[in-house]
């Protein structure tokens, strides 16, 4: 039976099982996966155990890969292929239990730090771009010379962005050309004037610019989706960038290009919609999407007072990664947080598959932090660590007696009146007074029991005491599909 929450039983059955075929063509390995400097790096190290991770599209090259290193290198090589959350992150866990002493990440990656210190070195893989075709694409969305606009572009076409400015420059004076922000080496000393990091990427801007000045061209995508969940690198820089700026992308191999300011808006009103949701929720799963990156555990931390601060209930739900069968199994929660990277926060989620919303750390601080600042003027920020106290977006929490918990809010989805948190004291003088209670009652402070009270069906009831005791007698033999008792029939 095939449901939302359910795959097909013949699914089990007509699924191929063994190693996937060889993907990249055997001439194009040493460029393609940068074979050189990655044999570069585990000699630096002297390492004799490196573990290398690849994310499952990636799966089918491992093999002829590691062989091609140990046999240059002489270190023993482990493949990690099957991580607990998100491919994009750094699987240091994965890596202590083979024993590495250093890690090389293929494919995308989110480049956030990790919780525990490994070296690391990363390989986002090179594909191939047109240059001319994309230099046409991007004087056709700009045509103003004088105009300031960025280069981006997905991890794989990181490798062409200074070929692409250095076509567009003689022409373009304002031209800014983004990279990786690739970790630096250890006890390497930091650039100076050092550049701004946002986003996963560094800008190296000019004394006195900042960068909500700049227009935005992606090199990216493969130009024939409209969905703008497909690519959640996509999504974190449409969501974050200047809505008064101009965005556009381009895709690498037709140089065909799409002006990305109607998914921009269509992501900012989902967010928004989001955010009117966590706000009249009564009960927030607080779901753990990593153990692999820096202040997880303070994130979520933070979380939970924000919840408690709010007059709100949470419960944290350590499932790997969420999928509708799983969060099924919590009718009573009314929306979850994504504790996890900033890729892994915007992962695509077809539409309908999730019985109930799944939201980033930053739509529950817009949410449930009453300072935090009005829609239109506050940054959307994709990685919960921007959220803690040392960050420069950081906003703290009103002290109980602000009036700022007493302003008044509707529901933008019920239309109804918000009441202020339950822990916020009334200012009425008859509330002093105690009033005398005819009898004692029982209050529920737990959500969910409150929750399973009012369903119909509560599960298989014992009735202790109101039947008959009777002996033991001999139940049914057999099979569900035969029983003894059946006959042949």
């Amino acid at each position: 039976m095939e449901s939302t929450f359910s795959s097909p039983a013949e699914a089990a059955l007509q699924r191929e099982a063994g190693a996937a075929g060889l993907l990249t063509p055997f001439v194009d390995l040493d460029r393609v996966y940068e074979l050189q400097r990655v044999v570069g790096f585990v000699r630096d190290l002297g390492c004799q155990r490196v573990a290398l991770q690849f994310p499952d599209q990636l799966l089918g090259d491992a093999g002829v890969v590691a062989a091609r290193l140990e046999e240059t290198t002489g270190s023993k090589m482990f493949i990690l292929g099957d991580t607990a959350y998100g491919s994009c992150c750094v699987d240091v866990l994965g890596a202590e239990q083979a024993g590495a002493q250093a890690l090389v990440h293929f494919g995308p990656a989110c480049l956030s730090p990790p919780a525990r210190p490994l070296p690391v070195t990363f390989v986002f893989g090179q594909r191939s771009v047109a240059l001319e075709l994309c230099a046409k694409a991007f004087e056709a969305q700009n045509p103003d010379s004088t105009a300031p606009v960025v280069l981006l572009s997905e991890p794989a076409c990181a490798h062409a962005l200074e070929a692409l400015a250095t076509l567009l420059r003689p022409r373009y004076l304002d031209l800014l050309v983004s990279s990786p922000a690739l970790p630096l080496p250890e006890g390497s000393l930091k650039p100076e004037p050092e550049p701004l990091e946002r986003f996963g990427r560094c800008f190296p801007l000019a004394p006195g610019r900042c960068l909500e000045e700049y227009g935005a061209f992606y090199v990216g995508g493969s130009g024939t989706s409209s969905d703008p969940d497909l690519d959640p690198d996509l999504s974190r820089l449409l969501l974050g960038w200047a809505p008064e700026r101009p965005f556009s992308s381009c895709c690498p191999d037709t140089g065909q290009t799409h002006d990305e300011g109607a998914r921009a808006r269509q992501l900012r009103a989902r967010r928004h919609y989001l955010v009117e949701r966590a706000r009249d929720a009564r009960v927030v799963g607080l779901l753990v999407g990593t153990l692999g990156v820096a202040r997880h555990r303070e994130a979520l931390a933070h979380l939970r007072k924000l919840t408690r601060a709010a007059g709100k209930h949470s419960y944290v739900l350590a499932l790997g990664r969420p999928t509708p069968p799983k969060l099924a199994n919590f009718p009573e929660v009314d929306v979850f947080v994504l504790l996890a990277c900033p890729l892994g926060a915007l992962a695509p989620q077809p539409s309908g598959s999730f019985f109930r919303p799944i939201l980033s750390p930053c739509e529950l601080e817009a949410a449930c932090n009453p300072a935090w600042p009005s829609p239109g003027l506050a940054p959307h920020l994709t990685h919960y660590a921007d959220l803690l106290p040392g960050s420069s977006f950081h906003v703290p929490l009103p002290p109980p007696e602000s009036e700022l918990w007493d302003t008044p809010d509707v529901s933008l989805v019920t239309g109804e009146l918000r009441s202020p948190p339950a822990w916020k004291p009334s200012n009425d003088a008859g509330c002093s007074a105690l009033t005398p209670r005819p009898q004692l009652e029982l209050v529920e402070s737990s959500p969910a029991a409150s929750f399973l009270s009012s369903r119909s069906w509560q599960g298989l009831q014992p009735h202790l005491g109101q039947t008959p005791v009777t002996g033991a007698v001999s139940g049914r033999r057999g099979i569900a599909i035969a029983y003894e008792d059946e006959g042949n029939s």
